[in-house]
Order: C-alpha cells, then structure tokens, then sequence
C-alpha cells in the first residue's frame, strides 16, 4: 500500500519531488476546529507555517489517483514541503465543428505528449463525440505547472508540448500542416492560455502575508504583553517601527511583483498568423497558441510570445534577453532528416540540442529571409510557463532556498536564545512564587523574559549589512539580483574563467593566414586582401562562411566573423522583398570584392557590352548556412558564384574537427606540428576547408539537407591566425588572487594548447609549473575507457619535445598551512570531451582532477555546468566569471556567478558587471567578506545585547524592579538601532587577504568571544548591583513602596516621578535600577567597540565616521546624565538620585570594563591563531573540507600524480559503489 501510495514526480530533474495522497477527514477537521478556539488562533498559525502538519492533522491517507489533496515533497537537502488541491477539468463542453467534438486521450492515460498522427486525434475526436459520458481529468497545479493525472504512468506528470519525444522527421511530416479548428480548441482547453502570468498581489493579500510572518506575531505577542504591563510607549514605539517595516517591505516586494510583471506582459498579447490544415492564414491572439500551431513569423520581425522551431526560412534574433549576449543570433530551419542524404530520421527534437533553429520565448527577431516568396515558419512546441522565458520567470518567483552555514547557524543560535529564555522564565516563576507575587504578574513577567532575550530587531540588523554592501557594489558598476549571495560570495575560494571576452580581449586580431597547396603548408601571409587571392576558393569561405547580417545598413554578427570579413575587404549585400519576388531563386544574401581589386577581364573599348555580360562581375550567393554550433565545433555553407553551375560548400572551425571531415590525402603531413606551434604561442586557430558539390544538389534540395551529408569528403584549405591578447588588467587581477589563496581555472571552448598557453601568459600556470594532459577515450569496439597521460612541453625552446626529464616530474612540498596544498607544481588541462568520458567512466579519479584541475577546453554549456558542481561536490565555493552567452547554466549554479554584460541585470547571474573587465572579481569578493563579517559583528552584538538586557532584568526581578518603560525605549531605540544600522556601513577592505572569514557562527573562535563578553558583562553588573546594596546610604525599596518619593535629595538634586497618591508600583525607580541602567547602557557600548572589527576584511571602525559619531554621542549623553542629572530626564527615565563618590564608582566600573573587554577581544585574534595551531599540532585534525582532506591523502600517493606517456584504464565498473578500478600500464 505504501508504494502505491507515496510516488515521485519530475524524476532526475531538478525540481524532483515525492507526492503522497490524502482524503479529507470530518471528524479530524472537528477537532482541529475546537483547537484553534481553544488557543485563541494560534494553532491555526501554526497550521499555516507547516503545510506538512495542516495535511496530516486534517486528512487521511488515501491512494495518490483517487485522492482530494497531494502533499508534495523536494528530494533536495531542503526537504521543503507543499500541499496542493486536486481540480478536474471537464471535457463535456460543445462541439467546436459540425462533427467534432473535444476528446481527451488524458484519461485513457496520454496526457503527458501530444498525440503525433493527426489523423488519429482526428478519430478519436469522433468516437469521444458519440461516448455519452463526460470525462473529467484530474489535475493539480503547483509553482505555475499543472500536473495531470495519467492512466499509464500511475502517476501526476505535467503536459509535454513537441519539445520531449518528437522526432525531426514527424515535425516535419505531422506536425509542418498545422492544426484545424476543433483540434487547437481541444488543445487550448488542456494546455490552457499561451501566457506567463504573473499577479500582482494585492496590498492587502501582500499585508495579510507579510503580518502572518512568525517574527511579526512575535512582535504582536509581544506588544499585547508589554501593554498588560502598561509599557504604553514601548509597546506603541515598537507598533510604529513594525508598520514602518512592514510597510517598506510591502513596497519592495510589490514593487518586485510590478517590474517582473511588466517585464513579462511587455509583449505578453499579440496578434500573430497561424497556418490551419487547409492552407488557410489566420489571424489569432498570442495567448490562443497551442504546441503544434504552425505560426508565421512577420517580416519585420516580432517578440516571440512561445518557443517555436523554425521549419521555413531564417530569422535573426536578439537573445539578450535570456543569454545576456548582445551580438544577434541567426537561427535557421531545422534539417529535414526525410530529404537528408543519409536520412538520419531517429533524431529526436530537443530544444538545447536544435538551439540554433528554435525561437525562444521571449527573445526578438529583428528581421527574417525568406526564399522564393514561401512564408517564414515556425511550429509551436512550448507556450506558457513551460518556455525558456517562463521557467526563467518561474526561478525568479519560486528561487530555490539558500544553503549557506551562516544562516543555518542564526536558526542554532535563536534556539540557544530560546533555551536562555526558558531558563529565565522558569526562574521568574519560582522567584515570583517565593515573594507570593499575585498570579496575573507571575505570567505577565515571566513572558516578558521571552520577549526581552529574542531581539525584535534581529532581522532588520542582519539584512542592514548586506543591503549596504549591496550599494557599494553598486557603486562599483555591479548589479545584484540576489542578495543574499554577497555574502556567500565572501566565502569564494575557487574561480572560474571564461577565457575570450573574459581573460582575453573581446576582439580578435588577424595575425595572417597560412594556406595549403597540394597538401603542403604554404609560408604565412600576413595581407589577404590582394588582387592575387581575390577569386581563390580560401577568400572565398571567408567571404561568405559566417553568420553575418545587415542590420539598418550596418554589418552584424560574432565579433570574429567580423573581423576576418573585414579582413578582406568584401561588401556585403542582402536581397530586398521586392528582389525576391521578381526572381523566384534569388540568392538572399550575396558577397562580392569591391571593383578595384578585380583583375581587368575587358578591353577598354568593350564598355559597353560589359552591362550585359554578367559572368564578368564576380559575385558569390550564400545558398543555405548551416550555423555554429559549440556542440560541432564548426560552420558550414552552400554558396554559388554567380554563373557557375556547380554550388560550392565551405567550412570553417576548431582545426582538429575541420581535419577530421576532410580527406586525409588533402591535409599536410606536418598539420599537427604547425598547429602545436600556433596554439603554443597563444593564438587563435581557425581551419578552412571547400567541396564542390554535385549538380543535381538543386536550390530547392540545398534548402532541406542535413549539414551531415554536406560535411564530409572536403578539401582541406588552410588556417587563419587570429591573436586574442590579455586584457591588460588580468595578469594582475589573478596576482590578486593567488596572493588570497583563491584558485584560478579556466574554461573555455577554445583550443586545448592556445588555452593553456594564454594561462601561462596571464599567470595561472606558473613558468616553472608542468601541464599534464588528460586525453580520455571512451568504451570502443569492446575495449574499456582509458585515461593517456601527456605531459606539455613547457619549455618552447626545447631541441627535443618528447623527451621528458626525470626531474621535471612534479614533487610533492608539505604545507604548514592546509589552504596552501592547493598550490603544487603540477596542473591537468583536459578537453570536453575527455571531461565527459572521466565524468562517466572515472568517478573516483574526479575529485582528485579537480584538486588540480587547471584548464579546461573544448567545454560544451552543459560542461561548464558538470565542471561547477563538480568542484562544488569537493567542498569548493565556487565563483564563475563568464560572458554570460554561453556560460549561462554555470553562472546560476556557482555559488557567485558574475557576468560581465553591458545590461544593468542580467537575469542569466546572481551578479552583473557592467564593465567588461574581470577586476570586478576581487570586488566581489572583498564586499562579500565585508558583508559577512558585518553578519557575524551584528550577531555577535545582538547577542550580547539579548544577554546584557536579560541579566539585568533578571538581577532586578530578583527584588521584584524591573527597568522602566523609557529605560527600554532608550536602550532598544537610541542605542541597539542606532549602533546596529551604523556599524553595519564599514565598507570592505582595500585588497584581499589570504585569510578567509570564518562560513558560520558556530566556530571556536566566534563562540569564546560571545562567551567570554557574556561573562565579563554579567561580572561588572553583578558588581554593581550587589557593591551598591553594600552602601551606607543605600535603602531597601519593594513594589508601591514610596520610599523614594520622601526621600528628597542625597546631593542636592531632588528625583520623583511619582507623588504620595500614586506609589511605584512596579518599584522601577530605586538604586539597583539605576546602577544596572547606567552600567548595561555603557555596556551595549562597549560591546559595539568590541565587536566592530576592522582589518583584514573591513575598513577600521574609526573610519566608519557615523559610528564613530553616534557612539561619541551616546557616550557623551549617558555620562553627562551620569555625572550630572537633569531632574526632568531623570523623571523621565525613571532614575533615582544617588550620591556623587557612587556616580564616580559607577564610572571607574565601566571604564574598567571597557578595558577587559576590548583587551579580551584583541588578545582573543592573537591567542586564538595559536591556539588553532598547538591544537592542529598535537592531534592531526580531519580537515572539514573534502578538498583538503584530499589534499593530505595525495601527499602520500606514491601514484599521484601519474607519470608520463601512461594509460590508465577503467577495469570494471563495481555496481554497488559505483566507483572503478584503474590500472595504470606505463
């Protein structure tokens, strides 16, 4: 019954859940009813804090399909619970045709994918029509998806547009008719409105959410118990400071709510032209889109209202949206397996894989190219929240929870508080039940413990930090979408580069080209642009190999695209509308070499028949173009010269793919030599290669073949150099870096050799540092994985580059210090690829890769992403540096992911550098450990502040006082809000330190400081109130007591609040309370000063000058009502006048504990370092972090690192560990 009863869904992704099924129970609902009476409300609030407990106290189990309610799950470390309502959609509505009416393949259990043969939906619509029954799908919906319930999976799934299942070939064979009617009606109806729907809450919906909040019923709890109590003005003060925060946060959350929402609707409505069965065009609203529409992309472009795959003509596209890359994207229509040469028809469609021919959602096409007048477009396979565009808006409305020790520890140190708390209540109680204390007072007083030992303020100081560092950044030129990962980013001690536009220069310049003729190298020329080469096949694939455009008259595209077209001088031009529909085969978009640098075909005196002489103009037509592809490595085209009959197929790309799709015969034997040498001096390496194609590859057959049957059997051409220099500020900025014991890793889609090259140019690698190289084979023709081993020739002046010196393997150096074990003398460097295979096939060689895991090149998106959770999985907090293009996956799942785009936030990153220059990185990062020192000096701080106001309550309940409403007031008001928001404005330190921050408050260190000034504050407190009762002069008071009403003055100065009718009932005005108030206002001081830390992570505090002057302030008030009241604040404050020689006691008191306590914590920075490192000494401590622990095992691995020109292979995969065992074979 179990089984069946708890299931999961969204299995293997990431937002993986386990679903139970419940029934509702009457006779539970009752008695929950009386509960929530019986404690006046509170249980209820407790029901609607834990979903769990409001299902389970309320329901009974019941099987998941005939359930009423599903109690979901996550399967992360979170465990979050949720519960959602089940609804059922009906079917029986009225036909849409003559003859049709709805069918539903739902509840025969197809719900999750759309029915592929028309034809059959089109029956089935008929047999449901003459069925008499209605039928009703069960369904529930959670964080914006609706989940549907299917017969043949026994479980909920949510509905899958064309974008899972759907073959190439079916796109183009089902689905390319389009829908009629009746059948996007029906669909409409299970898919529901095409529109990511974001409400704006109401104020008042917002209000009721806001005020549920646990700490706000806390604040209200506490102020109906302070007006018992008659704090009238505390309670009232503490009321205004809650609607003043409620109201703020209202207000930036609503304000969140609108500008996502206005993000989203911006272009949410169009009207857009669908193709129907019949051929007919017609005019619907973006929302009325269903998957398998057929839409018509417009002209002049569009915003795309769903994601759609391109199945007519090419669009160009502006991506920022999603990607943060500005340069526009042309998209293409996806291959035909059916008319494909090979007929590849197994593909299926996916989205990520056919990125290059799919519209997302959200993007903008700026202009589309269309062939012989046919319409441009494109089929819809995913609308609403389902698109790119809505599951991005999805993570921004429903963000996962933030792991992070620092905030686990807050939780651990509010329950300590708690258990402080309850110490006080219990000892209230039994104190207030020995002085025979009526009972109303009993309960009131021992609540008020509670009150007093949880801050109210807590949470208003810990966000003050990080909302200060926040605008500092700012400042700096970076954008923060969340928050409350500056402070994670103070913890960062791993990053990773993306190495063009990142490390390098944006820009790449043409260093010269070395061309091949007869399969030799030719010598390298620096100058393309000659009348020589102007007709030759290698100009004529850097004219027209490209994704180029003209967008308003000026040229577009990749920045090294442009570069190499500009190189050559050629002009660029694109057919107009009218163009194309005078000419039925016109080419879209033609190339040619500007007049003077043609050879003269003519004789002078044959001006004039040269007008009609058309093979004389030298003219090249780009057929079809097969985009780049990060996956592939490479581009491709099929171009005409004007007149030839032949088409012409050139191709450009990483030079190892290149040579490996040409024929052997046509690539020089010495390829890899001159390759190598390129690569190792840092450049750019970029391979052509031509094809004459057959005649009876027509125009119209161009336009449907797979780019695999053009790709193959090519003439290999030559190379072209581009240099890519440093950025000027890198070399540095990673100085920086390594100084902070922060590691630096590149990756990059680049070539292996030039990326490793420009880490030793930048710094990464160091001169004297050996590469090894991991090239990883997969599992082939029944032989198992393996690992070769190469080590990089590190000296280019070398005579011999095989022979490898004994000495030159790396030695292993002991490290006083664990975070030193990261800087060895050796670094692997690996490709994609190999990644891939050691990811799969070499599980327990992975962590130990990414000890020393340097450069990484080849990398595909996805690669990037495995590569950050890798190096997460070994206990790094990790960083990401990237463009924001490519890198988009792995910037979201670092811990700090920081893209450099010229957009004010981009929603691909936490973090947004508006300069493209990685000095952002140790910016980041030194703000980040600014914020989180600040967290721990706040926590620390409100800490004491708890303990220092919950002692002398205590000491003064013990004699049955307590302080007086305004005592409170001015100590939670002028002091504890005052200091806090003003010693949270310390801005960062000025460089990075290789020291780190401690990552949570539950470290030796952190703890002996809050304990050692918990015990220094309640010592001189203690002294206080017990030397004063020690006093000659000194008299007993207890409550209603006038004592001091009579008493008159002591030193010439009279203090009463109260006159002879009215006594002090709460025996607020006597001498313990006013030694105690003197002596704890002077401590919350002390404390700040204390606590308020500088170097190495923050500016001194002497140069926060508002805390410096608001301490000053304070200090100067105290002591001035100290040494010399003012009878109206002391009737105020409640205090009572004492004899001079106690004021100057009071103050020797507080001077000399101002001293112990700063001497305390300044030793404590000294005494702590040595004490870590006897401790660390005298027993070998297990490092916490995986990273280091590894580090340590290393040093002992006679095997480690592997030595030269070695295999490792992968022997047997063990099932039940998962891990493999290695042999290495020399």
């Amino acid at each position: 019954m179990d089984k069946e009863e708890r299931k999961t869904i969204n299995q293997g992704q990431e937002d993986e859940m386990e679903i139970y099924g419940y029934n509702l129970c009457r006779w539970k609902l009752a008695i929950v009813s009386l509960g929530v009476v019986c404690t006046g409300g509170f249980l209820l609030l407790l029901l609607y804090w834990m979903p769990e407990w409001r299902v389970k106290v309320t329901c009974v189990r019941a099987a998941i399909k005939d359930c009423e309610v599903v109690l979901l799950r996550t399967t992360d470390e979170f465990r979050t619970w949720f519960c959602a309502k089940i609804r059922f959609l009906s079917l029986e509505t009225p036909p849409f045709s003559s003859s049709k009416s709805l069918v539903n393949k739902v509840s025969n259990g197809h719900a999750v994918h759309l029915t592929e043969n028309l034809a059959e939906e089109n029956r089935l619509e008929m047999n449901k029509y003459s069925q008499p029954q209605s039928q009703q799908i069960r369904y529930f919906t959670h964080h914006s998806v609706k989940y549907f319930w299917s017969d043949s999976l026994h479980n909920f799934d949510f509905l899958k547009g064309l974008d899972e299942g759907v073959s190439c070939t079916s796109i183009y064979e089902k689905h390319s008719a389009g829908l009629t009617k009746g059948m996007h009606a029906y669909r409409k109806l299970l898919y529901g409105v095409n529109e990511i729907a974001v409400k704006v809450p109401s104020v008042f919906k917002l209000l009721v959410k806001e005020v549920l909040n646990p700490f706000y019923i806390f604040q209200l709890f506490s102020v109906i118990l302070w007006s018992t109590d008659e704090y009238y003005y505390y309670a009232i003060t503490i009321v205004i400071m809650s609607i003043v925060s409620i109201i703020s946060s209202l207000y930036a959350i609503r304000k969140q709510y609108i500008m996502l929402h206005d993000m989203v609707a911006a272009h949410s409505t169009v009207r857009v032209s669908v193709c129907r069965v019949n051929e007919e065009i017609e005019e619907i609203f973006s929302t009325d889109l269903v998957p398998g529409d057929v839409m018509v992309i417009p002209l002049n472009g569009t915003v795309m209202p769903c994601d759609a795959v391109l199945i007519n003509g090419t669009c160009i596209v502006n991506e920022s949206m999603l990607t943060g890359e500005s340069v526009p994207v042309t998209k293409t229509n996806l291959p035909n397996p059916s008319v494909d040469m090979k007929g590849t028809r197994d593909e299926l469609y996916s989205p990520e894989t056919h990125r290059r021919h799919t519209l997302f959602c959200g993007t903008t096409v700026i202009q589309t190219r269309f062939y012989a007048g046919e319409l441009v477009k494109a089929i819809v396979v995913r609308t609403g929240f389902s698109t790119s565009k809505g599951q991005l808006v999805r993570s921004i409305l429903y963000p996962k929870p933030t792991d992070f020790k620092l905030y686990r520890d807050a939780y651990l140190f509010l329950l300590c508080l708690v258990a402080v708390a309850a110490i006080g209540f219990i000892y209230t109680i039994i104190n207030n039940i020995l002085n025979e204390v009526e009972v109303a007072d009993i309960i009131i007083e021992s609540l008020d413990i509670i009150t007093i030992t949880v801050p109210p303020a807590l949470p208003a100081a810990m966000t003050a930090g990080i909302v200060y560092a926040q605008r500092r950044l700012k400042k700096v030129g970076i954008f923060c979408i969340s928050p409350q990962r500056i402070n994670i980013c103070g913890q960062l001690n791993l990053i990773c580069f993306d190495k063009t536009g990142t490390l390098t220069e944006d820009g790449l310049d043409l260093w010269g080209i070395q061309r091949v003729e007869n399969a030799r190298f030719l010598l390298p020329e620096e100058k393309v642009c000659s009348e020589m080469l102007v007709k030759s096949q290698f100009v004529a694939c850097m004219a027209t190999c490209h994704s180029l455009t003209k967008i308003e008259g000026v040229l577009s595209g990749d920045p090294l695209d442009l570069k190499m077209f500009e190189a050559i001088g050629w002009i660029l031009e694109e057919a107009t509308e009218e163009e194309t529909a005078l000419h039925n085969r016109i080419m879209p978009t033609v190339v040619r070499p500007p007049k003077q640098l043609l050879p003269e075909s003519a004789p002078a005196g044959n001006q004039e028949m040269e007008l009609f002489e058309l093979p004389a103009v030298y003219e090249i037509g780009i057929v079809r173009q097969f985009p780049f592809s990060s996956a592939l490595q490479r581009m491709c085209v099929v171009a005409r010269v004007l007149g030839d009959r032949k088409m012409d197929a050139y191709m450009k790309g990483a030079p190892e793919v290149i040579a490996s799709l040409c024929k052997p015969e046509t690539v020089p034997v010495d390829f890899e030599k001159v390759l190598e040498d390129y690569t190792k001096q840092g450049f750019r390496v970029i391979a052509l290669a031509h094809r004459k194609l057959e005649s009876k590859l027509t125009w119209h057959k161009v336009q449907n073949v797979g780019r695999d049957a053009i790709e193959n059997n090519m003439d290999f051409m030559g190379l072209i150099i581009m240099q890519n220099k440093l950025k000027r500020e890198t070399p540095a900025v990673l100085e920086d870096l390594h100084k902070a014991n922060i590691r630096t890793v590149m990756v990059t889609g680049d070539n292996m050799l030039t990326a490793v090259s420009v880490a030793r140019d930048c710094g990464m690698i160091l001169p004297q540092d050996k590469v090894i190289i991991a090239e990883a084979l997969p599992p082939k023709d029944g032989k198992v994985a393996k690992i070769n081993w190469h080590y990089a020739d590190t000296m280019t002046q070398s005579n011999d580059s095989s022979a490898i010196d004994p000495e030159a393997i790396p030695i292993k150096l002991v490290h006083d210090n664990l975070e030193d074990l990261q800087v060895t003398r050796y670094h692997f460097a690996m490709n994609g690829k190999s990644f891939s295979v050691i990811l799969e096939h070499f599980q327990d060689l992975v962590p130990k890769l990414m000890l020393h895991g340097t450069v990484f090149a080849r990398m595909a998106p996805d690669q990037k992403t495995q590569l950050v959770e890798a190096l997460q999985n070994v206990d790094y907090y990790v960083g990401m540096c990237g463009d924001g293009a490519n890198d988009c996956g792995a910037l979201k799942r670092a811990h700090g992911g920081i893209s450099l785009s010229e957009l004010e936030a981009s929603v691909a990153s936490p973090f947004t550098s508006r300069t493209p220059s990685i000095s952002c990185v140790p910016n980041l990062i030194r703000e980040g450990r600014a914020a989180l020192m600040t967290s721990f000096c706040v926590f620390k701080f409100m800490a004491l502040y708890s303990i220092i106001q919950y002692f002398s309550v205590t000491l003064l309940y013990s004699i049955l006082s307590n302080l007086g409403d305004f005592q409170f007031l001015f100590i939670d008001l002028a002091i504890i809000l005052v200091v806090v928001f003003t010693m949270s404005l310390n801005p960062a330190w000025k460089e990075l330190v290789a020291q780190r921050p401690p990552s949570g408050l539950i470290s030796g260190a952190l703890l002996f400081s809050v304990l050692s000034q918990i015990i220094i504050s309640i010592g001189f407190q203690s002294l206080g109130f017990f030397w004063v009762k020690q006093q000659t002069w000194y008299k007993e008071s207890h409550p209603y007591s006038d004592a001091f009403n009579t008493t008159g003055s002591l030193d010439g100065n009279s203090s009463h609040l109260n006159d002879e009718t009215n006594p002090d009932k709460h025996n607020i005005e006597n001498y313990e309370n006013t030694t105690v108030f003197f002596i704890s206002s002077f401590q919350y001081l002390i404390v700040a000063i204390a606590f308020s830390k500088g170097k190495p992570f923050r500016q001194p505090c002497y140069k926060n000058y508002f805390f410096v002057v608001s301490v000053v302030m304070l200090y100067a008030f105290i002591l001035f009502i100290m040494l010399h009241p003012v009878d109206s604040i002391d009737q105020v404050l409640q205090i009572v006048c004492v004899p001079y020689p106690w004021r100057i006691t009071m103050l020797i008191i507080v001077l000399v504990n101002a001293f112990v306590s700063i001497a305390v914590e300044e030793s404590l920075d000294w005494w702590g370092k040595c004490c870590l490192s006897w401790a660390l000494n005298c027993r070998k401590k297990m490092p916490k972090a995986k990273y280091m622990y590894l580090a340590q095992e290393l040093l002992v691995d006679p095997e480690w690192p592997p030595k030269p020109q070695t295999t490792t292979e992968a022997k047997a995969l063990v099932k039940e560990n998962g891990s493999c065992q290695i042999i290495t074979i020399t």
